[in-house]
């Protein structure tokens, strides 16, 4: 099971800076989403901007969601330098 989401903030270019259980920090590209189904809603930056932590996973306005899973595996790690990592699934 993959952490829960503790912290949230959009960032510039429909990205999203997420916190999750025990410090790790992530970033999350929302982009590839933009163009599939209920997700167009989220062109709209002060919608993208409204993102927030429900249940330990990212929710915007009128329930739309993405789930805590999909937010670890698809995003990058941050490291302490402040630069962001690849992650590649193997």
């Amino acid at each position: 099971m993959n952490p829960y989401v503790v912290s949230v903030a959009p960032m510039d270019d429909f990205r999203l800076d997420i916190v999750f259980e025990k410090g790790e920090r992530r970033i999350f590209d929302v982009k590839p989403y933009l163009n599939r189904g209920v997700f167009v809603r989220l062109q709209n930056p002060a919608t993208f901007a409204a993102v927030r932590v429900v249940a330990g996973s990212v929710e915007w306005p009128g329930g739309l969601d993405l789930s805590y899973d999909t937010l670890y595996l698809e995003s990058a790690s941050v490291t302490e330098a402040g630069a962001v990592e690849l992650a590649f699934a193997l």
